[in-house]
């Protein structure tokens, strides 16, 4: 059975102060906060999907009327949205920390996050940092933010992912570092959680 040649456009708005290029099928973004790159190329889909700047638009567009090249067209302006919006805005991830009786303390190098102290341990837990993210942490709370939406996120599920317990039940063992909120770096960003004082950092008067 011949698929129908019918186009499906998925459109991506270039604001004003943000340059995008394309090259093939490699997309270039530029903006006040930094530069992104991205390729989409799939064997799969190559012959059957464009990608195209047009009258200040990015236009990612299929070529056949199929579920999957449309999804794929969809996919790739998304991902075109968020890094526009990264390099306009940028994203954040926070995560709460969480401790009853062994404070945590924290490290940051070039390639890697360091979790000290976690449940008493004499040694060092290491999650790995994805791409160039910027990481604060204090004793409540770790924050990350960058211009690319799964660098940082990516980041933060590795942090989240070494605070492992093994067999204790984490109904009564709470210890750990927890995603809490994330999302685009602008006074839009909210953390329902800090106004709560987690276990064993209650507030003075509590």
């Amino acid at each position: 059975m011949v698929k129908k040649k019918v186009s499906y456009q998925k459109m991506a708005e270039v604001p004003e102060g943000v340059e995008v290029k394309v090259d093939g099928k490699t997309v270039f973004v530029k903006g006040e906060k930094g530069e992104l790159e991205r390729t989409f190329s799939d064997a799969r889909f190559n012959k059957s999907v464009d990608v195209r700047i047009e009258d200040k638009n990015f236009i990612a567009e299929g070529k056949i009327d199929d579920r999957k090249i449309k999804a794929f067209v969809g996919t790739i302006a998304a991902h075109v949205r968020n890094m526009i919006l990264g390099v306009t805005k940028g994203f954040k991830c926070e995560l709460a920390v969480v401790f009853t009786h062994f404070p945590m303390t924290f490290t940051v190098e070039p390639k890697k996050f360091l979790i000290n102290n976690f449940i008493g341990e004499k040694g060092s837990r290491s999650a790995k940092i994805i791409g160039n993210v910027e990481i604060k942490a204090d004793k409540t709370k770790i924050t990350i933010t960058g211009i690319n939406k799964e660098d940082v996120g990516q980041t933060a599920s590795n942090i989240e992912h070494i605070c492992g317990v093994g067999k204790k039940d984490r109904r009564t063992f709470q210890d750990g570092c927890f995603i809490v909120a994330s999302g685009v770096d602008d006074e839009t960003f909210v953390n329902e959680f800090d106004n709560v004082a987690p276990v064993g950092q209650q507030k003075e008067g509590e």
